[in-house]
């Protein structure tokens, strides 16, 4: 089982797709590559963030862990009392900003930001809201250090994700998006993809919203990052590509814009950096699922031979094919069975089994659109293939638990996983905007 969202960037340290490197001109910049994230879920939120802690977090990338390991990670055990009462100590800090320092807001956001990951805290937030969101976002704004920028990114991606709603969409989204394009600092932009996603994603943005924000992630995965300034930065594109998978599952009809969208996928799966080939081939599988829905009750159901039957393992609806995803399939599963076989020494092993894993995973899926991530042919006891077997749970027995079956429920796990990092399985056991993420596909979509 390979990480979500993994930090396995290639030794070589570039992101030049094959288009980019049939340029004449610069030469390739080192990828952006993020430090390794601290354990900053794991801290009992009441105490001070160090100064070590600060930096860490202050990296490109938001931290990531596997679902292994989010399945085991240790609770920090912390009273609920002690989290809000250091809830609001920390929005005390940010909304006092003339006595406060850079340094000192950037240590608040981001205990803010740890304890909105360990503890659902909408009816707390919902008390402060007018106050602490707009002291965000001068924070955003003007941030006087890159470090205040990005930890107030995160805040606000956090708050988005407790306390949902269009009216915080409206008074925040264009100034992160604004920071994609204009902001001089790669660290910055990589947060603002980031945030934009969650905040695009929660905030309930109109559709239109969501498409031209989808054509600008496109635009920079297109241009490996050159369309933001932001040249073969290995991070930023990442970022892109899981924020535009992120997005994407929420239009309903992607038929329009999936041509585009496969061949600058297509061409990112020749990057030189594994992690975005991973986003690539993940977004790759999610477009070849989409291409396909139920069947209607006027509608001849396939033949069971046939790529549109129901699913593989017989207990799904009939699924029809209803446009082609991409018209050189051939081409594109030689270029998927390459990966899902990689043996380069340029890779560490960890890199190398997270290719395996997930371009086996997307090669099932454009072979049998059906399929969805983990998918398992071996027949149970009834002669039935076991299908998806990547599953969450939550509550220990007699709780809630999910099977990631679909692309669409794998990209929202991923990019859920990167906001609230280890406390994802709190925020699905208490945050109904959380749990409806991985249960209604299309709750509250427009169009």
């Amino acid at each position: 089982m390979h990480d979500l969202r993994k930090q396995v960037l290639l030794e070589s340290g570039k992101t030049q797709s094959r288009k980019q490197r049939s340029k004449q001109g610069t030469p390739a910049a080192s990828s952006a590559g993020s430090p390794t994230p601290s354990r900053s879920g794991s801290r009992v939120p009441s105490r001070n963030v160090s100064d070590d802690e600060s930096e860490g977090s202050d990296a490109s990338a938001w931290g990531t862990t596997s679902l292994e390991d989010l399945q085991h990670e240790e609770d920090a055990h912390t009273p609920a009392d002690v989290v809000i009462a250091d809830l609001y100590q920390r929005i005390d800090a940010i909304c006092d900003r003339k006595r406060s320092s850079a340094e000192g807001r950037e240590i608040a956001l981001a205990g803010l930001g740890v304890d909105l990951q360990r503890y659902v805290a909408k009816a707390e937030l919902g008390r402060k809201l007018d106050e602490l969101v707009p002291a965000i976002m001068k924070s955003v704004k003007a941030g006087q250090s890159d470090k205040e920028t990005v930890q107030a990114l995160k805040a606000l991606a956090l708050i988005l994700v407790t306390s949902t709603g269009e009216a915080l969409y409206t008074s925040t989204a264009r100034t992160v998006q604004s920071l994609v394009t204009d902001s001089p600092e790669p660290t910055i932009k990589h947060a603002a993809i980031q945030a934009f996603g969650t905040i695009a994603f929660f905030g309930d943005a109109p559709e239109d919203d969501i498409e031209e924000s989808m054509d600008l992630l496109l635009e920079i995965i297109s241009s490996d990052g050159s369309s933001i300034d932001c040249p073969d930065n290995a991070s930023i594109v990442t970022a892109a590509l899981q924020t535009w998978g992120l997005l994407a599952t929420k239009i309903q009809d992607l038929e329009d814009i999936t041509e585009g969208a496969m061949e600058a996928f297509t061409d990112q799966l020749q990057s030189s950096d594994a992690e975005v080939q991973i986003a690539a081939g993940e977004d790759i599988a999610f477009l070849f699922e989409r291409s396909y829905t139920e069947a209607e009750e006027d509608e001849a159901p396939p033949s069971p031979s046939s790529d549109s039957s129901d699913h593989a393992n017989g207990n799904g609806p009939h699924m029809i094919q209803r446009y082609t995803a991409h018209r050189q399939p051939e081409l594109l599963i030689s270029q998927l069975e390459a990966l899902a076989q990689v043996s380069s020494k340029r890779l560490s092993k960890k890199s190398r089994r997270a290719l395996h894993q997930t371009f086996s995973d997307v090669l099932a899926t454009v072979e049998k659109p059906t399929r969805g991530p983990r998918y398992s042919k071996a027949l149970d006891e009834d002669g039935r293939e076991y299908g998806s077997r990547l599953n969450v749970a939550v509550g220990g027995k007699g709780g809630r638990s999910w099977v990631i079956d679909k692309w669409w429920m794998y990209l929202r796990l991923g990019a859920l996983r990167t906001v609230l990092q280890g406390g994802l399985l709190v925020h699905l056991e208490g945050n109904e905007g959380v749990r409806d993420a991985l249960e209604q596909e299309f709750a509250g979509i427009e169009g």
